[in-house]
């Protein structure tokens, strides 16, 4: 076993034990051959066999796995006290006041939780209090955590329970996806089209004597395909539903704390002019460790304890989590991970970019920072998503010791989520192998490869940490694929270009 580590059963027993003990609801990745994995460091996981594997997935161990700072700030805080948030502490406050420095001032409020789903179901009380209304206007294959509350504003999860499944006081709003949406790159402003779109919905409402306590929306849909808002799109909304009664929430539980790069909040990416109302945080907050906020302004927070219920949270808060989100905000600090994210981000982007000059089957790349989509398409004009070439290619990269995911309502947008260690030799080692597999998939299914990038112009690109790639890929934007359209052979555009909205890293 690595590491010093023993292994109590073997795989098989590991994987019988779980069959018998642990839900059926409850998957695991790779279910034709689960991994087991018993360490992780930095980017990369460890099998019980010492196989090593680059992780693209793991958004949650936020600075990296195992981080020897975040890991010692937790022990040392364990080791001296750890109690509820009835007491006083200064990790409690010194976090708070760290957090609510990287947002716009008015959200100054943090209440303290302990998972993305906490967070989000305090979020719909904290609005639905404000000012006494009940609906809520979500997104399409949203997802917002599996509380019951959560599954009820989100149609990536309540979909698959049936037509009638939808709650009447939700309001389902289409996606602002300018590749697959309603509105696409070619039209002159997808922002407004789409906000219109919730006007609607809020005028609807308002007409059957409903009213509107919230809009609810990742700041970019993860589970929804990689989707990137347009830039504008978040304004218009947020006047819409604030002169309804409501209050617009901004959920950063996916991509928060530096992962877009040039902002600490993905919601920035839509102008200094856009603040939420409330924003809600997990996953990257804690590497790993069980936490999550809400952070809201004085005023919602005010109202919120006009009610007179108290809010108390056991372990939402306390002194060794607080501790770790400390440290958390430190290491992104210490090792410039936010300058990182656009680095090796747009490295990704330029290499993935060309993937899509070659390769008939990539209808989209989307990304910014260290959030990156690829759309995998059978027909480029049509769009036709490429569900069982994506699974396959997962799997294939697993057998070549990279873990990658694809996700999206067709299952067919390969996502690229890592720690935010990620270097530019990893993204190169990871685009090396998928074009590899990408040809194997075209070759065995009839598509024929596209226009093939120079030798010379690859061979010109450093992939060290220190080279020119900054230079080279920097300003690498959101969306890079132009108008589908088609060569005569029907399968790969020759050349195409189209205006649309994009937003820089």
């Amino acid at each position: 076993m690595p590491g010093g580590m023993e292994e109590r059963y073997s795989k098989a027993e590991t994987l019988a034990l779980r069959r018998k003990h642990i839900g059926p609801s409850c998957k695991v990745f790779f279910a034709k051959d689960p991994l087991k994995i018993v360490r992780a460091q930095g980017q990369y996981m460890f099998d019980e066999t010492g196989e090593k594997y680059l992780d693209c997935i793991n958004n949650v161990a936020h600075v990296g796995h195992s981080h020897p700072y975040v890991t010692k700030a937790a022990t040392k805080q364990m080791e001296l006290l750890n109690t509820n948030s009835r007491f006083l502490h200064d990790n409690l406050v010194q976090y708070a006041q760290r957090l609510t420095a990287t947002l716009p001032e008015k959200l100054s409020v943090c209440y303290f939780v302990n998972s993305g789903s906490e967070a989000n179901d305090l979020a719909l009380r904290l609005a639905r209090q404000y000012h006494g209304h009940q609906d809520v206007i979500t997104l399409e294959n949203a997802y917002h955590g599996h509380l019951t509350s959560l599954i009820d504003i989100s149609p990536y999860k309540f979909n698959q329970l049936g037509k009638d499944s939808k709650k009447e006081f939700v309001h389902v709003a289409p996606s602002p996806d300018i590749y697959r949406g309603k509105y696409r790159e070619d039209h002159p402003d997808p922002a407004s089209a789409y906000a219109e779109e919730v006007k609607k919905i809020i005028e609807e409402t308002q007409k059957n004597g409903r009213k509107i306590a919230a809009f609810i929306a990742e700041s970019m849909q993860s589970c929804g395909g990689q989707v990137i808002p347009p830039v504008g799109y978040f304004q218009k909304v947020a006047e819409y539903v604030r002169a309804a009664g409501g209050v617009f929430i901004a959920d950063e539980v996916q991509v928060g704390f530096g992962r877009v790069g040039k902002h600490f909040w993905a919601f920035q990416l839509q102008g200094e002019d856009f603040v939420p109302d409330i924003v809600t945080m997990g996953k990257p907050i804690g590497n790993g460790h069980p936490m999550s906020c809400v952070v809201t302004t004085r005023e919602i927070a005010e109202s919120f304890g006009a009610s007179g219920l108290e809010y108390f949270n056991t372990f939402g808060g306390n002194p060794v989590s607080c501790a770790i989100g400390l440290a958390v905000l430190d290491v992104i600090e210490k090792e410039d991970l936010q300058g990182n994210a656009t680095r090796v981000g747009n490295y990704l982007l330029e290499l993935l970019a060309e993937q899509k000059e070659k390769h008939p089957l990539v209808g989209d790349i989307r990304g910014v920072g260290l959030f990156v989509g690829v759309d995998l398409v059978k027909d480029q004009q049509k769009r036709t998503p490429a569900t069982a070439e994506a699974l396959h290619l997962i799997y294939k990269l697993k057998e070549q010791k990279i873990l990658l995911s694809a996700d999206g309502p067709h299952r067919n947008v390969l996502k690229f989520k890592p720690p935010m260690c990620f270097t530019m030799e990893n993204a190169k080692h990871v685009v090396e192998k998928i074009d590899v597999l990408l040809t194997e998939i075209e070759e065995a299914t009839g598509l024929k490869t596209g226009n093939n990038i120079s030798a010379n112009a690859q061979c010109k690109r450093k992939t060290n940490e220190g080279g020119s790639q900054a230079e080279s890929a920097n300003e690498s934007t959101s969306h890079m694929n132009g108008a589908a359209c088609r060569q005569e052979n029907g399968f790969y555009p020759e050349k195409c270009s189209v205006p649309s909205k994009r937003i820089i890293t």
